[in-house]
């Protein structure tokens, strides 16, 4: 018998969590070891015995049959939804949670009162260079799926891939458990330690919908008229993509689609495009920073009181990444790579962004140099009075890792450079992280303090409105134990506004708005959300 605290794997072949069997027939090479230190009294670590080595392996764990459990996974290469299920086989690839209920008194049912259901949870984590996640097959198996993201990165030790927490309170249960890992891993911090930003509490916009790429200085400051004249003038503003100097390689192939960006181009200079300069003429670069993104940033925050004001930008600078040897961004010694996707990622939804990014190869920024990169770009933002950015695209990091010790070790050197970045520059912890559901980042993120909790509110398309709001809370109940969740903008004159206002009214989240110019309304957000 393998034995953890409250967790054990019997003799005959069964993991028992406080009395009760969660897999059966489970494989003689599984080990579990119990959790030490901390207050959860019921945890410990599942892990493999196994003389394989590769940069990808999957190890049976036991079977799942007839148990309730939820779960997040990555549906998207970017973005976690929700599953149920009750069998091994209904838990999809890229799984990173999973709760099971391991007992018939359920909680939230209307059973005895003296009944007591047990819910155990799985964290597939981080082990050195590894990361794990879970994923069933047609046995109803349960699966750990371990990857490194490199080659040439093939031996692990396999003892602590998986944390199992279990109770009798779902919620204290997952709390104590992402607490316990924190513990363990030492990597990241649990949000309770993290410092939010202020813009959370002041009602906002971003430019997103209203311009896409096409925003311009003059469209902002129209943009913030009207919602000022529609009585409710926004405190805090994100100028999203649009802003930024970007361009194709000659060989490049233009990725064209409406209300997107051009997923081919990459970064040429780190200061703002000619659309946001002062007079600024297509192909001539304003050296004064007064004539730069300052001279809007300034004319905005004092004619409409505004608080905050963020941009956007991708982890790896643009889309594209940074163009390599590109005059006065030699010293980020950008190379050319090519994105290779897990097996896992491939099996579910396609993605046209990282279809276009795969054909055209991103502009790496070296890791040794991604310090100077955003402390560079941040101080430039922060002298032009931006207090804040999204950084966005974060998952790309995943599929870099050829080269760079896989993908653990190249999104933790990002992302301890990016918040080192962001603590000297922008002092009220002043970024949002988008795209990024990937334990890689999650468990790497120390100071990071809000997240995109899901894929994108959708305007257009009636089927996506109530799966949004379901997405976002149930990734919450795993994400917000990591950073406070931002469920997305919504559009104040749309069919399903007030739907969204209210899920945000309760949803401890930051409200702001997309909309364009003909099209703003206020009373969807005056909505009375007290019944």
């Amino acid at each position: 018998m393998t034995v953890g605290a409250g967790i054990s794997v019997s003799d005959d072949g069964k993991l028992m969590v406080l009395g009760n069997c969660i897999l059966h027939d489970v494989p003689d090479n599984i080990v579990v070891t119990p959790a030490s230190g901390g207050t959860l009294a019921n945890g410990a670590f599942i892990g493999v015995v196994s003389d394989q080595i590769g940069s990808r392996r999957v190890f049976p764990v036991g079977k799942l049959e007839e148990l309730r459990f939820m779960c997040v996974f990555r549906f998207k290469m970017w973005w976690m939804t929700h599953r149920m299920g009750n069998c091994g086989q209904d838990i999809p690839f890229e799984t990173q949670f999973l709760i099971v209920e391991a007992s018939d008194g359920s909680q939230f049912g209307m059973g005895n009162e003296n009944d007591s259901a047990v819910y155990a949870v799985f964290l597939p984590i981080i082990e050195g260079d590894f990361r794990a996640v879970l994923q069933g097959n047609e046995r109803n198996e349960l699966e750990i799926c371990l990857e490194s993201g490199d080659p040439a990165v093939d031996e692990f030790e396999g003892s602590l891939l998986v944390f199992v927490a279990a109770g009798s309170d779902p919620f204290d249960v997952i709390t104590d458990a992402v607490k316990s890992v924190e513990r363990h891993l030492q990597t990241f911090s649990h949000c309770e330690r993290k410092k939010m930003p202020d813009m959370l509490n002041w009602f906002g916009w971003c430019t997103w919908d209203a311009f896409y790429t096409n925003v311009t200085s003059e469209s902002l400051k129209e943009g913030l008229e009207s919602l000022e004249k529609g009585g409710i003038p926004p405190k805090f503003v994100i100028i999203d993509d649009g802003w930024q100097s970007v361009g194709m390689d000659a060989n490049g192939t233009e990725f064209k689609a409406d209300n997107s960006a051009n997923f081919a181009n990459r970064l040429t200079h780190i200061k703002e495009n000619h659309k946001f300069q002062k007079d600024g003429k297509e192909g001539h670069r304003v050296e004064d920073p007064a004539l730069g993104l300052r001279h809007i940033v300034t004319e905005i925050k004092e004619k409409h009181s505004l608080k905050y004001a963020y941009v956007w930008h991708a982890i790896t600078g643009y889309w594209g990444g940074v163009t390599p040897g590109v005059t006065e961004m030699e010293h980020y010694e950008s190379k050319l790579a090519y994105p290779i996707t897990s097996p896992g990622v491939q099996s579910n939804e396609p993605d046209q962004a990282l279809e276009s990014i795969i054909k055209n190869g991103l502009g790496l920024v070296n890791p040794e140099k991604v310090f100077n990169f955003y402390d560079e770009l941040h101080s430039y933002l922060a002298s032009a009075g931006i207090d804040g950015v999204k950084v966005d695209v974060q998952n790309i990091l995943e599929t870099l890792g050829a080269g760079h010790g896989g993908r653990v070790k190249l999104a933790r050197k990002y992302h301890q450079a990016l918040e080192a970045s962001i603590a000297r520059n922008f002092h009220n912890n002043d970024i949002i992280s988008c795209m990024s559901h990937n334990t890689d980042g999650l468990y790497s993120a120390k100071r990071t303090a809000v997240i995109r909790a899901s894929d994108d509110f959708w305007p257009r398309d009636p089927a996506s409105h109530t799966i949004h709001i379901a997405s976002v809370a149930y990734n919450t109940v795993f994400l917000g134990e990591f950073m406070k969740p931002d469920w997305d903008m919504f559009h104040s004159l749309h069919p399903m506004a007030e739907y969204h206002g209210a899920a945000r009214a309760v949803g401890g989240c930051a409200i702001y708005v997309r909309y364009n110019l003909v099209s703003f309304t206020v009373v969807n957000l005056t909505y009375d959300f007290s019944y």
